[in-house]
């Protein structure tokens, strides 16, 4: 598994990545309250705004971590956004992305490196 600064986490599977939010960004949006996903078959470049999500505290975009196309997407988060309060680093992905170079996954921060960042 990888991580972002920005938050999110990449789990590959296969040949492609399953993307989310860390808990600690769950914890610090507060309760998710609706979730606006991507359309499979999206192509996106890393930082574009990919989902949108709103808390009682404030709304958010995710950006889309690399280069690639959604492939799936988790339609279980539109039905019920408290599930990225609930399992924010299993059942709450947000969608599932082939990338356009995975070599870039090597890139990102592994554990060790997002504990230190967020301390």
């Amino acid at each position: 598994m990888k991580f972002t600064e920005e938050h999110e986490w990449l789990r590959p599977e296969g040949d492609v990545v399953v993307v989310g939010i860390t808990e600690h960004a769950a914890e610090a949006l507060g309760e998710i309250v609706f979730v606006e996903l991507p359309e499979a078959d999206t192509e996106v470049s890393k930082d574009d705004d990919a989902v949108v999500i709103e808390s009682v505290k404030a709304a958010s975009d995710i950006l889309a971590p690399l280069d690639g196309t959604i492939v799936e997407v988790n339609e279980a988060l539109v039905e019920n956004p408290g599930l990225i309060n609930e399992d924010p680093m299993e059942g709450a992905w947000f969608f599932k992305m082939k990338l356009n170079d995975p070599s870039e996954m090597d890139g990102l921060l592994d554990e060790n490196a997002y504990k230190a960042l967020i301390g």
